[in-house]
């Protein structure tokens, strides 16, 4: 038996439909071939090819004419601060309109949906809920405070320099507009609670879980990237505080273990110190622990005025 000719390069490395494979001039037979399977109907797959969700995203959205993916696959592929049990996620969501048939394809979760024509985009060729639209379809699925977060995520300023964005993903005046447009979507009433709650400045999804404990625990709620001289960009600033009561907390995460990030929050640290802040540094311990000490450490603080 004579091995099967190779693939076009284009099509050897990731999940491709039968649309491109007629583009491509594939015969019939060489779709039956021994190096190629399928993952539903019009859809082949690379048999040495390894899992990976974009190409796979892509694939599917452009072999289901209509559609697009939605919820938990598109909260991933945008890299959205979802729960820690979704790390690794191969869950397959795709969405269609009302006035199509609804999906029916093994392995992936179809929705039924309104959607307005703005709520769908095309991000790296593939057909996609807008952030806005996914972080409403998040909320059946994901817990009040986690649906804060990536709402946070979605309306914080990027920082020059450090970031592909310019622009916020999303405002919230924009955010509250999809609840008025869907007033019956199941999760509507948590995406109000949510909506109310979210804040522009938090960087991490850790810093939305610190402010959302503090008010929880009936204290003030706390501003947003705290700078010693405010309004001053090259001041250093913490990530929440109190600027009257010269009280600030920093959040530190992974991706300040680098030798230069290190650095810079000896220097701010040092700043708030000299500056006679009350300073208070976390990390992923006081995280795990639900910011309990925290809280209370912080509410002592405010009390001692």
């Amino acid at each position: 038996m004579h091995a099967p000719a190779p693939l076009p390069r284009h099509l050897a490395a990731a999940p491709f439909t039968v649309y491109e494979a007629r583009a491509a001039s594939l015969s019939a037979g060489r779709l039956r071939a021994a190096d190629l399977g399928t993952a539903g109907r019009g859809l082949y797959l690379p048999t040495d090819w390894e899992f990976e969700l974009r190409g796979l995203a892509r694939a599917l959205s452009a072999a289901t004419p209509g559609a697009w993916i939605s919820h938990l696959t598109a909260a991933v592929l945008l890299g959205l601060w979802l729960p820690s049990w979704f790390a690794g996620c191969r869950e397959l969501h795709l969405s269609k309109s009302k006035a199509l048939p609804p999906v029916r394809r093994a392995g992936v979760v179809g929705h039924t949906v309104l959607a307005f024509a703005d709520e769908v985009m095309v991000w790296e060729g593939i057909r996609i809920s807008t952030p806005a639209r996914t972080w409403l379809d998040l909320a059946r699925m994901v817990p009040l405070e986690d649906l804060v977060a990536v709402g946070d995520q979605l309306v914080r300023q990027p920082r020059p320099g450090l970031e592909r964005r310019t622009e916020p993903w999303a405002t919230l005046p924009q955010l509250k507009a999809m609840l008025v447009r869907h007033p019956k979507l199941q999760g509507i009433v948590k995406a109000r609670l949510a909506a109310d709650l979210i804040r522009t400045g938090a960087d991490s999804a850790p810093e939305t879980f610190l402010r959302l404990a503090l008010t929880a625990a009936g204290l003030p709620e706390p501003e947003l990237q705290v700078r010693i001289i405010p309004g001053d960009p090259y001041s250093p600033a913490a990530d929440l505080g109190y600027w009257k009561r010269r009280i600030a907390v920093q959040y530190d995460g992974g991706h300040h273990l680098t030798r230069e990030q290190q650095s810079r929050d000896i220097r701010r640290d040092e700043a708030f110190i000299a500056a006679g802040w009350r300073y208070f540094k976390l990390n992923a311990d006081d995280l795990q622990g639900g910011f309990r000490a925290a809280v209370r450490r912080v509410g002592a603080a405010l009390i001692a005025g």
